[in-house]
Order: C-alpha cells, then sequence, then structure tokens
C-alpha cells in the first residue's frame, strides 16, 4: 500500500495555527497529485475520481475564500506591512478558481471514466495540482511566519470554528484520510480538535472509508 510521509517539518513548538495550516496544504498537495496520477490509471473508476475531485474543489476553494475574507483582514490588521503580498496571494487565488472551475466541469458519468472525459480529466487535474503547489510555495513563506507571530491561539481557535463550520460536506471522510497520512497523531488531533461532538463517534467509520477509496484512487489492495 502507498503511503505518505508525515509532515515532520513541523516543530513542537509551532502554534496550532502553524500546525492547522501546514497540515492542510499538506493535503492539498497530496490530494492533487494523486487525483493527477489517479486520471491517468484507466482501472480507476469514475466514481472514485469523482469522489476526490469534487472534494479538492470544494475544499481548495472554501480555504482560498476564507483566507481571503476572513484571515488576510485579521493579520492585515495586526501587520499592516503585510497588504501587499497578501493582495498578490488572492491575486493567486482568483487564478486558481479559474483552474478549478475547468476541473469541476469535466463530465465524470457512470461510463464517463475513459477516452475524451478521461483525457478532460487528467489535464484539467494536471493544472490544478501544478497550480496549487505553485501556490503554496509561494504562500507559505509570506503566511506561515504572519501566522506564527501575528496570530494569537484564541484568534486562530476562533477562526478555525468558523472555518469548520462553513466546511462543504462534500466527501469529508477524505479529509480524514489525507489527514492520518500526512501528519502525526498528535498534529491530527489537533487539526480535529474543533470538530462539532456529534461527529466525533464517525470518525472511525470516515476513517474506514477513506482508506477503501483512496486503496482504490490507487490501485492498491488491502
Amino acid at each position: 500500500m502507498n503511503s505518505v510521509t508525515p509532515v515532520n517539518s513541523l516543530a513542537s513548538e509551532d502554534p496550532i495555527a502553524v500546525v492547522d495550516t501546514r497540515l492542510v496544504h499538506e493535503v492539498h498537495r497530496v490530494g492533487t497529485s494523486l487525483l493527477a496520477e489517479a486520471a491517468a490509471d484507466p482501472a480507476v473508476p469514475p466514481a472514485a475520481l469523482a469522489r476526490l475531485r469534487d472534494f479538492l474543489v470544494a475544499n481548495v476553494r472554501h480555504h482560498h475564500e476564507t483566507e481571503d475574507e476572513e484571515l488576510w483582514p485579521l493579520l492585515t490588521a495586526a501587520a499592516p506591512e503585510a497588504a501587499s503580498a497578501l493582495d498578490a496571494l488572492s491575486e493567486e487565488h482568483r487564478r486558481l478558481d479559474k483552474a478549478l472551475d475547468a476541473l469541476a466541469a469535466v463530465a465524470l458519468g457512470d461510463e464517463g471514466g475513459a477516452g475524451d472525459a478521461r483525457l478532460a480529466l487528467r489535464e484539467a487535474a494536471v493544472e490544478v495540482r501544478d497550480a496549487v503547489h505553485g501556490h503554496l510555495a509561494a504562500e507559505e513563506p509570506v503566511l506561515l511566519p504572519a501566522l506564527r507571530e501575528r496570530i494569537t491561539d484564541a484568534q486562530w481557535k476562533d477562526f478555525s470554528q468558523r472555518v469548520i463550520a462553513t466546511t462543504p460536506p462534500v466527501a469529508g471522510h477524505l479529509m480524514i484520510g489525507f489527514l492520518d497520512e500526512v501528519g502525526t497523531p498528535a498534529e491530527v488531533e489537533t487539526v480535529l480538535a474543533g470538530l462539532p461532538e456529534p461527529v466525533r463517534p464517525l470518525l472511525d467509520g470516515m476513517r474506514t472509508q477513506a482508506a477503501d477509496d483512496l486503496r482504490t484512487l490507487r490501485g492498491t489492495r488491502p
């Protein structure tokens, strides 16, 4: 079974804002890479591809929208000198939206996993993967120090609770599965600490469902 090395660059002294952000970014890196790879494998069922595609489109878009609308104003209030760099990142978000729109528009019905549809998905997935990886490489040197130096744990908790409350309920089990791959158990628990209490009993089932989907997407078996 394929595995992903946890993000071991997370220092134990990193604040929760940095831990949360770096793990979610790594989920986006791993997820977009997996979709580009799986789209090229004719053995991967269209339904599995569609779940991953829909998860990525919804979550990547929601992630950068919450940055633009809520996190950037919070950072700018604390560090006005960061405004120009944050505006440039928002411009990258708008370009990324166009790639996400193209990916979302690919038709993947029950018989849409071959031929032109599969090729279109592969091309759109590669564009999104490259855009996400490039954007994160530009964003993290700006964002992570700002989070470390300017945002308190209380501010981050308030922000992250709003993010969780507004996250689209699209294939949420994949987020749990990817987090388990890219983070240590302690880091994952930090990220999931804000989950509503009724969701916690569902985590084991979500992990099982995610493991099944990820095996299918990677062409592996238990």
